[in-house]
C-alpha cells in the first residue's frame, strides 16, 4: 500500500490559502434602498474586491428583480399576471417559495400578498389620512397567501385573484445577503458579513474573535454571533402620524392596518432570509405569540420591545441572553 507520510510532510510545510495573514476590508455601496455594507478578510486587496464586486452584482440583481416600486421589476411585472402561470427567475422563486413557508409558520401573520394594502398605506403616508374604507376592503379581498400558487417542477407562479400584487420588502434582504455571503464563500473568503440595512448574514468569526459583534437598540450591550443572520425591524423611523395616531409602515395582512404599538424586534436565526421573515412573524402578532414561535424554531432566538399603556415593555427567549454580551 502507497504511504501518504511523504505528501503530509510537505502539506506541513506548505501555507495554505487559510493559514494566510488576512487584512480586513470593509465597503459600502447603495442598494435596495439603503446603504449595503460588506465586512470581510481576504490575503490581498484584489481578492477582496473581485469578491466584494461579485457580491454586489448579485444584491443589485436581486434588487432590480424585487423593487415592487420600479414598474418593470419582475415582481412588479408579475401583478399584472392574474390567474396565467408564469416563469420566473430561480432568484424571484426561491424567495416566493420561502415567504410560503413563513407564511404557513405563522399562520398568515407574515404574508407577501399584502401588497394591495401596502399601497393604500403609501397613499395615506403621503396625505396624512386613513385608507377609505371601501378601499381597504377592496384590498383585503386580494390578500391571503393561499392564492400564491408555485409550481416547482416548471418553477411557474400563478395569482388567482384579481387585484393581487406582492411585496417581498419583508423578506427580499435577508435573501440578498445570504446570496452575497455565498458568494464571498466560493471565492473562499469565509470570514465576512454582509448588512443590507436591518438584516444581516454571518459568516465565520473575525480572526482571534469568538464573533462578530453587533450592536442591538435599546442595550447597553452586544450579540456575538458567527454563521447565522440577524435582523432588526421597527417603526421607530418608518411610521406615519395621522389624527395623533402612530402607524407602522409595516401592516398586519388580516386587518390592512399598520401596527400602532410602537414595536422593535430582533431575530437571531439559522440564515439570513430567516432572521428577515421572523422579526415580522414576532412583530405583527405580538410578544406573546410571536416569542412561542420564535422559540419553538430551531435555533432562533428574538427580542422585542414595544409600548403598551404608555410604558415600554422588553421580552426575549430564553437563549437571547445567552447570546448577549454587556459592553
Amino acid at each position: 500500500m502507497r504511504s501518504i507520510r511523504p505528501l503530509l510532510l510537505v502539506l506541513a510545510g506548505c501555507i495554505l490559502p487559510e493559514d494566510r495573514p488576512l487584512t480586513r476590508f470593509e465597503f459600502s455601496e447603495p442598494h435596495m434602498a439603503t446603504p449595503c455594507e460588506i465586512k470581510l478578510y481576504a490575503a490581498t486587496a484584489q481578492e477582496a474586491e473581485r469578491a466584494k464586486a461579485e457580491a454586489y452584482a448579485e444584491i443589485a440583481a436581486i434588487d432590480l428583480a424585487m423593487n415592487d416600486w420600479n414598474a418593470d421589476s419582475e415582481i412588479s411585472r408579475l401583478g399584472g399576471t392574474v390567474g396565467r402561470d408564469v416563469p420566473v427567475s430561480d432568484r424571484l422563486f426561491e424567495v416566493l417559495e420561502a415567504s410560503i413557508a413563513y407564511s404557513v409558520v405563522s399562520e398568515g401573520t407574515f404574508d407577501i400578498t399584502v401588497g394591495p394594502v401596502v399601497k393604500l398605506w403609501r397613499t395615506a403616508k403621503g396625505e396624512r389620512k386613513l385608507p377609505a374604507s371601501g378601499d381597504l376592503a377592496k384590498a383585503l379581498k386580494a390578500i391571503g397567501y393561499r392564492h400564491l400558487r408555485l409550481d416547482p417542477v416548471k418553477r411557474t407562479v400563478r395569482l388567482e385573484v384579481a387585484g393581487m400584487s406582492l411585496d417581498v420588502g419583508w423578506i427580499a434582504k435577508g435573501y440578498a445577503c445570504d446570496r452575497a455571503l455565498a458568494i464571498l464563500k466560493r471565492r473562499g473568503i469565509t470570514r465576512a458579513m454582509v448588512n443590507t440595512g436591518g438584516g444581516m448574514a454571518l459568516g465565520d468569526p473575525p480572526p482571534g474573535e469568538k464573533g462578530w459583534k453587533i450592536g442591538l437598540a435599546d442595550t447597553e450591550g452586544v450579540l456575538l454571533l458567527s454563521n447565522c443572520g440577524v435582523a432588526t425591524s421597527g417603526d421607530w423611523e418608518r411610521f406615519v402620524d395621522i389624527d395623533g395616531k402612530r402607524y407602522s409602515h409595516v401592516v398586519d395582512p388580516h386587518t390592512g392596518i399598520g401596527l400602532t404599538n410602537r414595536a422593535l424586534v430582533t431575530v437571531i436565526a439559522p440564515t439570513g432570509i430567516a432572521a428577515d421573515a421572523l422579526t415580522k412573524c414576532v412583530m405583527v402578532p405580538g410578544p406573546e405569540r410571536g416569542m412561542k414561535l420564535a422559540g419553538s424554531l430551531a435555533g432562533t432566538h428574538a427580542w422585542m420591545r414595544w409600548e403598551e399603556g404608555g410604558r415600554a415593555k422588553i421580552v426575549q427567549t430564553p437563549g437571547f441572553a445567552a447570546l448577549l454580551r454587556r459592553e
